[in-house]
């Protein structure tokens, strides 16, 4: 079940991507987002931790640690996404029902391949290629 993290992550490194001079507080960056400040600080957060941000105590702002053509949108969804969220399957179906004994099985090698077909179109593309998509 997925969430609206992955775009504002993306949405936030776009954003210090496009605009690499000015000083991009969580305030700045939560008004192009249209969330709280709060929310633009823990997904920055989690960037940080994955290694694609870097900020400094006591100085307002980011920036990324690469050049966006060498983030690719894998490493954001890896960043933001909690592992095995994007397909989960309903806790203890009634196993005397033949449906529900049975459904796991049937949908794990789905939710296996679909996942793999969204992370391959992830990985494939890069931060630079949102921004071409967005200044085009």
């Amino acid at each position: 079940m997925m969430n609206s993290r992955l775009a504002v992550a993306i949405h936030i490194l776009s954003l210090l991507a496009s605009n690499p001079r000015d000083v991009a507080t969580s305030e700045w960056i939560a008004g192009s987002v249209n969330t709280n400040p709060v929310v633009i600080r823990r997904i920055t957060g989690m960037l940080k931790q994955a290694g694609l941000l870097r900020t400094q105590v006591g100085v307002p702002g980011a920036e990324l640690t690469r050049a966006p053509s060498d983030i690719s949108l894998l490493e954001v969804y890896r960043a933001v996404q909690p592992k095995d969220e994007l397909f989960a399957i309903h806790e203890q179906p009634n196993p005397a029902c033949p449906v529900g004994k049975n459904i796991q099985s049937a949908l794990d090698n789905v939710f296996d391949d679909a996942r793999k077909a969204m992370e391959d179109q992830l990985a494939a593309t890069s931060v630079q290629d949102i921004l071409s998509r967005l200044f085009s």
